[in-house]
């Protein structure tokens, strides 16, 4: 029976996954959804995501792509693949993709998201494994302006963590923001670029939050999106703030994927 491009959104926790990409012995999304697609068709599917993420990233808006028996009906295939994959990973929408769809290869974008928890309710257990508990004040200009220095297209290598090969190391940054949260509980930075470094928006958000709280000045943002190493830029942000939001698709059948996730 003939194959046809379907693409999944799913949402899932990541504090329970090691990452997206399957691993020996370890739980991961891919894995999870790719097992889940092979007790439903009986036999091995290969699944294809829009960025990976890593232990503890979560993801609002993430896109996979796989072929499938054509006999299948997407709300028929959603339905089945979210009743058998866990309550930790919601399959939120299937739909029927241009025949040749890569979830990665055709992303014009991808956008992140790191919240950061600056008073002290960030501990709470309903917050904290969502977001940064830092539980300091710091500078929101400082924040706003180091942001600001990441629009634009840069050599990224400073940013990236160490041992991935890479033909280049260039990203175009089209946003680059952080906005005040609410009731004084922190800050939202968003980022959205052509592609992203392995760990980069961490080290990007590690750096920035000691610009913010005095620990370095503005200007080490400038020497860093100039340097080609990360032995002077900040520790990563931890992993359980970041948010995969989702990624853009150019093509007009894909819409659907790109008014999801501008919901997110």
């Amino acid at each position: 029976m003939a194959n046809q491009s379907r693409y999944a959104i799913l949402q899932y926790s990541g504090r329970y996954f090691a990452g997206w990409q399957r691993q020996p012995n370890e739980r991961t999304v891919q894995g999870v959804v790719e097992d889940g697609l092979e007790r439903i068709v009986g036999h091995r599917v290969v699944t294809h995501a829009a960025g990976r993420t890593d232990a503890g990233v979560h993801a609002r808006g993430q896109v996979v792509s796989f072929q499938i028996p054509v006999k299948w009906r997407s709300d028929e295939l959603q339905r089945a693949l979210d009743a058998v994959t866990d309550a930790d990973l919601w399959i939120a929408q299937v739909g029927v993709a241009p025949q040749g769809f890569h979830a990665r290869k055709h992303a014009s974008a991808r956008r992140y998201r790191f919240l950061l928890g600056c008073d002290p309710a960030s501990a709470s257990p309903f917050r904290s494994p969502y977001e940064w508990a830092l539980r300091a004040e710091v500078d929101f200009a400082a924040l706003a302006s180091s942001a600001k220095l990441i629009v634009g297209t840069h050599d990224f290598s400073a940013f990236a963590a160490v041992g991935q090969e890479k033909p280049h190391y260039r990203c175009n940054v089209a946003v680059s923001e952080w906005r005040e949260r609410p009731a004084d509980e922190g800050f939202i930075f968003t980022i959205e670029a052509d592609r992203f470094l392995h760990r980069m928006v961490r080290f990007l958000v590690g750096s920035m939050v000691d610009i913010a709280r005095g620990r370095r000045p503005l200007t080490d943002m400038e020497m860093l999106l100039a340097s080609t190493d990360n032995r002077r830029t900040s520790s990563p942000a931890p992993a359980q703030g970041l948010h995969m939001v989702g990624p853009r698709y150019p093509q007009p059948e894909l819409q659907q994927i790109n008014e999801f996730v501008n919901r997110q």
